[in-house]
């Protein structure tokens, strides 16, 4: 008889379920929030026979060369400082992952946070180390602050009053999940963080367990919203290892954001939302607050898909 070790649980992917799942299963990428421009990216590149790796990092700087999108790399909102900072994460499907935290000046921080993963022995670096480290390793500088979010923060500063706005981007991420031909998953996330947050804040998105975890044996989740709420669940861990206990992507969700409900009186003035997708390539999402959506491109369609919610006002 073959012994478990206490207080775990075996996968219910076996390697014969893997081997019969990935021979069935065609490449599919999967984002938060309406951002098919980058799952077009991705699921291009996963359809020419791309790794999920390669694909999921080239997906995300799509975003983070977008000026239009104040949440995310170049562009991204400031501190209440002025400053713009960049935090991002990347993981493999072997397990390996890379993460930079308060780095400035970097256009793309999803590939210092390769790099971190690949030239490295560590997971994470941060602050002026990690644009040391991006400069070392090529990577230009260059000013993030755009005069349109300059001229936002500018206004915000006559009052000085913070809100997170739910649905609104002032704090939200792109996340992404990339299932390739060999049935692998990689996934990423960046951001720019809260618009206006403290100087020095860093929330879940390049925090591996909150914004991003993936198991390549049993699939990967995302997270958008309050990051602050993301962390104190560990949410994308929580919803692997639901899914590794049998439950669904869309089930193993919506558990996820229950733990917050139920523990958190607050819930109501905030939004997290996980996105969530097996080996099977099965693909679930769930939020807090109704608006939540995420972009899925699938056999050549690009889609962007409303999440279910635990409120529906």
């Amino acid at each position: 008889m073959v012994g478990v070790a206490l207080g775990t649980a075996p996968s219910v992917f076996s390697q014969t379920n893997l081997n019969s799942i990935t021979s069935k299963t065609s490449p599919i990428a999967v984002a938060t929030w309406n951002f098919q421009n980058a799952t077009k990216m991705a699921g291009s590149m996963l359809y020419d026979g791309a790794s999920a790796l390669d694909a999921v990092e080239k997906g995300v700087m799509v975003e983070e060369a977008n000026l239009k999108n104040t949440t995310v790399g170049n562009g991204g909102a400031p501190d209440r400082d002025g400053n713009v900072t960049l935090d991002a994460c990347i993981m493999s499907p072997d397990g390996n992952a890379g993460s930079v935290v308060y780095l400035k000046e970097i256009e793309h921080p999803v590939s210092v946070a390769r790099k971190v993963m690949e030239e490295t022995p560590h997971v994470m670096l941060a602050g002026e180390g990690a644009l040391q480290f991006a400069i070392q390793q090529g990577f230009k500088r260059k000013n993030l602050l755009t005069p349109e979010s300059e001229t936002a923060w500018k206004e915000w500063l006559k009052k000085k009053e913070y809100k997170p706005i739910i649905n609104i981007e002032n704090h939200d991420t792109i996340g992404m999940l990339c299932l390739d031909r060999n049935g692998d998953i990689a996934g990423a996330c960046t951001t720019s963080g809260l618009a206006y947050k403290m100087n020095g804040r860093v929330g879940d998105s390049p925090i591996i367990g909150a914004g991003l975890y993936l198991d390549n044996e049993v699939g990967g989740a995302v997270a958008t919203g309050m990051g602050e709420a993301i962390l104190k669940s560990v949410g994308s861990f929580l919803i692997v290892e639901l899914m590794r206990q049998g439950k669904s992507p869309q089930e193993a969700c919506e558990e996820a954001v229950m733990r917050t409900v139920n523990k958190d009186p607050d819930y109501k003035n905030f939004q997290i939302a996980f996105l969530a997708m097996n080996k099977a390539g099965e693909v679930g999402s769930y939020c807090i607050h109704k608006g939540f959506t995420y972009a899925k491109y699938h056999e050549g369609e690009n889609t962007n898909n409303p999440s279910s919610s635990y409120l529906e006002e």
